[in-house]
């Protein structure tokens, strides 16, 4: 009976989307997001409709209308309703309530460029074509108060033991005292002791100097955070300055993806480029810290004559992205823990939405967009697989 109805609710999307194109979208959405609901429903009670089952813990009680309005239309939605639940337990589709934020925040973001007057034409026809809705000032206000008590509540929640912390900044174009500044968006994600990441915080600043990082870090600490036993990051200046000051005494792993990146600006010759890189993966990849050793020391022997700048920098730098091998963990937990790469890849998440913005009319603005993405991929890592494997792995 399931099976049935996920087809015909299938059907039916591609049906729409076969006979409309693009403008079908928002309409099959709907069909498609209704089905979801539906199921959600039933796995939350334990049963289908009208199922005789000792799982049962309520009954379906209809549905509730809901109109939507998102990127690609307005969407009217049926949400389904349940009674009889034990326990004081309450239901709403997790389906919807995901990406509610982050569209509440984007809307925001631009909404604000055309209400400060920062926008053109151009982002007046964004607003409308991305939120299906033209915006006032006092619209803007009322939601913003809204949503940022909630993001407020999230940024400052409190934390716990975390022994391993990834840190990066990207950055966004913002206006700032009449010019167009680079603001340095700072994250911070999380391993906890069951190998599960979640993201930790996230600040806006219009550098990555020592002392934003500092405050960054500090107002982790105050909030709960201990038992750090691994920090990994890029060789940021301000950062490693920050985290001296703040966490004296922490293991520091360099990310060795960018130290492969960063050794290419002192390789010579471009036919060089494979055999270096090929070099450093031997380092990182070596079965313990004396082999690495031994490897870092081979490498720059082998490159002093050729390439003595890259040489040099090797001996100096390389070391820096080996710390890893000092953690009682397995070789395929430490290849999760050298690098900021699960990080870069929340980063990209991050750019295709604040792409759609451009230019954020102040640091709140692109913090709010933030904010309200990073909720929804932290909750998913919570939720979801282990980042770091199992010690049999």
């Amino acid at each position: 009976m399931t099976d049935r109805a996920n087809r015909t609710s299938l059907d039916r999307a591609i049906a729409i989307l076969a006979e409309e194109g693009f403008d079908g979208m928002a309409q099959a959405f709907t069909v498609l997001l209704n089905e979801v609901m539906r199921l959600e429903r039933n796995e939350f009670l334990g049963a289908e409709p009208h199922e005789r089952t000792a799982k049962r813990r309520g009954h379906a009680n209809g549905f509730k209308p809901k109109r939507v309005k998102t990127r690609v239309g307005a969407m009217d939605l049926k949400v389904p309703q349940v009674r009889g639940v034990q326990d004081g337990e309450s239901f709403y589709p997790r389906s919807l309530e995901l990406g509610q934020r982050s569209e509440r925040a984007l809307r925001l973001a631009v909404a604000e460029m055309y209400v400060q007057g920062v926008s053109t034409r151009r982002v007046t026809e964004i607003t409308r074509e991305l939120c299906g809705l033209d915006v006032s000032s006092t619209d803007v206000s009322r939601a913003a108060s809204r949503l940022d008590v909630e993001l407020e509540q999230w940024r400052t929640r409190p934390l716990g033991f975390v022994p391993y912390v990834v840190l990066d900044a990207r950055y966004e174009k913002v206006r700032h005292g009449g010019s167009v500044r680079d603001c340095a968006l700072l994250t911070a994600i999380g391993i906890d002791v069951d190998g599960r990441r979640s993201v930790l915080g996230t600040s806006v600043s219009l550098s990555e100097a020592e002392v934003h990082w500092r405050e960054f870090l500090a107002s982790l600490q105050e909030r709960g955070l201990h038992g750090v036993e691994l920090v990994t990051s890029d060789a940021h200046m301000g950062l490693r300055a920050a985290l001296a000051a703040r966490f004296a005494g922490v293991t520091w792993q360099r990310c060795q993806f960018h130290l492969q990146q960063n050794a290419q600006a002192y390789v010579p010759r471009k036919a060089q480029r494979r055999d270096v890189a090929a070099g450093l993966r031997g380092i990182f990849n070596a079965s313990d810290r004396a082999e690495a050793n031994r490897k870092l020391a081979e490498f720059v022997k082998a490159w002093r004559e050729s390439a003595p700048k890259l040489a040099a920098w090797a001996e100096t730098n390389v070391a820096e992205g080996l710390a890893v091998f000092g953690l009682e963990r397995t070789e395929a937990q430490r290849k999760r823990l050298r690098t900021t790469n699960g990080l870069e890849n929340l980063n990209q998440q991050i750019k295709r939405r604040t792409a759609v913005a451009r230019l954020f009319p102040n640091e709140a603005a692109l913090l709010r967009l933030a904010s309200a993405v990073l909720i929804e991929i932290s909750e998913e890592w919570e939720s979801g697989r282990r980042y770091l494997p199992g010690d049999d792995a």
